[in-house]
Order: C-alpha cells, then sequence, then structure tokens
C-alpha cells in the first residue's frame, strides 16, 4: 500500500507576512478602541464632577425671570456666594431653588414708585432687561433699606414675582445662594451669556 497523503500546502513568507500585518493591525485597533473608550469615560466623570462641584446645570420653571429667562430653559450656574448688583443668582428658599436678580447690597437704600422706577441710594437704576416695569403686590414699604449683609433680589417680569418686594420671601442671605446664573444652554436659539 502506498501512502498518498498529501502535505499540506505551506504559506509563502508573503502571506505570513501578510498575516503578521495584520494581526498588528488588528490588536493596534482594540488598543484604540479601547484607550478611547477609557478617555471617554474620564472626561465624562471630570465633567460630571466639575458640573456638581463648580457649575450645576438647573432647568427653569415660571415666568418671573421673563423674559431674560423663559419657563423651561436650561442655565448654568457658576457657584460662588459673591454677587453685584445687576447679577443672576439661583438661591435656595424654604428648600426650593429660585432665580433672580441682584438689585442692591446690604446697606443700600432702594426706592420704587407707583410706576415700578427704581433707585439705589437715590440713583435712579437702569434697567434694560425688563419689558415691563411694575410696582407688583408686594407689602415692603419703600424707600426700603437692605439689612447688612444680605441681597435685595427682583425677578424681571416685576408684574408676576414673587421676590424681596414680599417680607415672606425678604432679602436674601448669602450663604443661601448657589451661585450666578452666568449662561444659557437651551434652547439652542438661545444659547448663549445672561444678561
Amino acid at each position: 500500500m502506498s501512502n498518498n497523503k498529501r502535505l499540506p500546502e505551506l504559506p509563502s513568507i508573503e502571506e505570513l507576512e501578510a498575516e503578521i500585518v495584520r494581526k498588528k493591525h488588528k490588536q493596534n485597533q482594540h488598543h484604540l478602541v479601547r484607550n478611547a473608550m477609557y478617555a471617554l469615560v474620564t472626561v465624562a466623570a471630570i465633567t460630571a464632577l466639575v458640573a456638581v462641584l463648580f457649575m450645576p446645570v438647573l432647568r427653569t420653571y415660571g415666568t418671573s425671570m421673563a423674559p431674560t429667562l423663559e419657563d423651561g430653559e436650561t442655565v448654568i450656574v457658576i457657584k460662588s456666594h459673591n454677587a453685584k448688583p445687576g447679577d443672576v443668582i439661583a438661591f435656595y428658599y424654604n428648600g426650593k431653588l429660585f432665580i433672580k436678580r441682584v438689585i442692591a447690597l446690604g446697606g443700600s437704600v432702594v426706592d420704587m414708585d407707583e410706576a415700578g422706577n427704581i433707585s439705589v441710594d437715590g440713583v435712579p437704576l437702569d434697567e434694560p432687561y425688563l419689558t415691563e416695569k411694575a410696582y407688583g403686590n408686594g407689602d415692603v414699604e419703600f424707600p426700603f433699606t437692605v439689612p447688612d449683609g444680605l441681597y435685595f433680589v427682583l425677578g424681571d417680569n416685576r408684574v408676576n414675582a414673587a421676590d424681596s418686594r414680599n417680607s415672606i420671601l425678604g432679602c436674601v442671605e448669602p450663604e443661601n445662594t448657589l451661585g450666578r446664573v452666568v449662561f444659557r444652554v437651551l434652547p439652542l436659539k438661545q444659547f448663549g451669556k445672561i444678561r
């Protein structure tokens, strides 16, 4: 009997080199994908940490800050307990988060006439962010001296805003502030800095 079994044909050197190149390319792709995933997870974790610690993202509710901020918009806050007149701030009151504009600091005298015109320490306030002035339904008597260390805040929708004109909310303590509302993210057509 003859043993006519044929041995398998060995690959050529070119075929072996091509296979080695293909395997290395596949390994490189695997490493690249894995490293990209690690980088994305790291960036996402850092972004979340920064958002929680330094720049919270909030969604607005209500119309008390219209036209500056409308109901349902998404804004970025820079954490801070320091504000100056004109800043839009987010603060806590009775466990709820409010957004209002700082009008005056402690020690200042705020006055408002029946038409809703405001002056601080006798200087009329220029308020280009308003579409309508109003005296509102507050129970605070003007002229009003802001207690030391507090913020006198108003909503930009003076007709329909609960703010420092009412003794229930009153003036805001800096330690109750989350920070300054500085940037609108959504809706995209309104994307930009808050003024």
